[in-house]
């Protein structure tokens, strides 16, 4: 087996521990598969007082199962729009300096985003000669050419000088190689394990949820966001008055938190199912129980929700945006429609929810399709695994 130093800024940690997560999936799914792994998940050098103050209280390293994560800190500058250029910069000096006194050589450098990650780590592996992989998610590319100050630039030098660049989808896929060498780029999806979603328990979750048995579900997952369509549904929630039916809104942050309990309490819906934060184990019970995931993106990779609807036997309501239709086929696992259209996302939203036998049909569908694709966290790291071995050998 070969060994892998991780790059990974988006990591859970202590402090928060729901950031990142599909992150962590990933490289766990790769140390389980065998590979030795050792993750940098740098942090910002924490003022003394202030909101950003409690960084401060992140250990050095911390133990994250089956590999050690390690916190160096760096200079990450605000406001992001004019400094996220020279943030990078602290990155790729600051953080090389650790890993060359902290941690052993590796086989491969693994950056689980291009920048800052793989920007930040492209000075060691230049230094020793050790293959580069960088992953996309989908905003940096789906934004390329509009960041902030040196940031498009810093991206391009790390795509040109990648061993390997990993898209979740094809559509980011094209787009990489419209920068970097074509023969580099890799579609390597991430996925989700149906074992973690316990369908058989659904009623019995719902009691314990205090949801109707009897009610259509609907679930939103996401940063409350103008990019995740938080937006559009504030528009819509208000006058929406659709029978037996639950809505359930879970994020992590974002500026338009406010806006949605606004929202909410507007409508016919209860504020006591929005919330902010919760643990991975209640984020699958409430997969578990829905009918219905409801995703009005703007733009996307491949959402990492979308595979854990599938894995749950959950229809999809979804933006036809960057490669959700790879994940998504249209009126068998679920519905796509165009980004900012409320009234198409209304008149969705009350054909589905009103045919239950429907949701349950494209449920088992999309469940059956992430099954016959590979889409699990096991696929994942067999795929990431051979894309390192291909270069190694």
């Amino acid at each position: 087996m070969y060994s892998v130093t991780a790059g990974a800024i988006n990591h859970p940690d202590s402090l928060t521990p729901y950031v990142g997560l599909f992150n962590y999936r990933s490289l766990k799914s790769l140390a389980e598969a065998g590979t030795a792994v050792s993750v940098v998940s740098p942090r910002p050098f924490a003022p003394p007082i202030g909101p950003y103050s409690a960084y401060g209280s992140i250990p050095r390293t911390e133990d994250w199962g089956p590999y050690t994560v390690h916190h160096p800190r760096f200079w990450y500058l605000l406001p992001k729009r004019l400094l996220y250029g020279v943030s990078g910069r602290s990155y790729a000096k600051r953080i090389p300096a650790y890993v060359e006194s902290a941690l052993e050589r590796p086989d491969v450098v693994h950056a689980c985003h291009i920048y800052p990650d793989g920007y930040g780590f492209l000075p060691y592996a230049e230094r020793h000669d050790i293959p580069l992989f960088v992953v996309s998610h989908g905003n940096l590319l789906n934004s390329f050419g509009n960041h902030p100050p040196g940031v498009s630039s810093k991206i391009r030098e790390t795509l040109e000088a990648a061993a390997g660049v990993l898209c979740v989808s094809e559509a980011l896929a094209s787009t990489a190689r419209s920068i970097a060498d074509p023969s580099t780029v890799k579609t390597v999806p991430i996925g989700a394990n149906p074992d973690n979603f316990p369908v058989e328990q659904r009623q019995q979750l719902r009691r314990e949820l205090d949801i109707d048995p009897d009610a259509t579900l609907v679930l939103f997952v996401g940063e409350f966001t103008a990019r995740k369509g938080i937006g559009d549904l504030v528009d819509l929630l208000p006058d929406l008055d659709l029978a037996d039916t639950e809505f359930v809104f879970v994020g992590h942050g974002g500026d338009m938190e406010e806006d949605l309990r606004d929202a909410v309490a507007e409508s016919r819906y209860s504020l006591r199912h929005v919330y902010s934060g919760i643990t991975t184990q209640a984020l699958r019970r409430l997969f578990t129980v829905a009918d219905l995931l409801v995703l009005p993106s703007y733009e996307e990779g491949r959402p990492t929700v979308i595979y854990e609807a599938m894995a749950s036997e959950t229809a999809v309501l979804a933006t036809d945006v960057g490669g959700v239709a790879e994940q998504v086929v249209d009126g068998t696992t679920g519905t796509l429609f165009q980004p900012g259209d409320v009234d198409d996302l209304e008149a969705m939203l009350t054909s589905l929810v009103d045919d239950g036998g429907e949701l349950e049909r494209m449920g088992t569908a999309g469940l059956r399709r992430l099954r016959d694709r590979g889409w699990t966290w096991d696929d994942h790291a067999r795929r990431v695994q051979e894309v390192h071995r291909n270069v190694i050998d």
